[in-house]
């Protein structure tokens, strides 16, 4: 049975009414990006405009440079 189903059939007011404060407290909420700092998001921009550009380094790659730290 999938998820909207069993809700579909649910008869318990408690937990049905769980569901509802889930949905709310969800639909209320702030998107996570708006919560990081300036310099958080700067770093993500940064980070997504090198992969953008190509300056990306493999897996093994960083592995071999940080694998003293692993």
């Amino acid at each position: 049975m999938g998820l909207i189903e069993w809700i579909s059939r649910l008869n318990d007011s408690i937990v049905i009414e769980r569901l509802r404060e889930i949905k709310n407290d969800y639909s209320t909420s702030k998107d996570w990006w708006f919560t990081l700092k300036k310099e958080e998001m700067e770093s993500i921009e940064r980070g997504l405009r090198d992969f953008e550009e190509g300056r990306v380094h493999s897996h093994e790659t960083a592995r071999k440079v940080y694998e003293k730290y692993l």
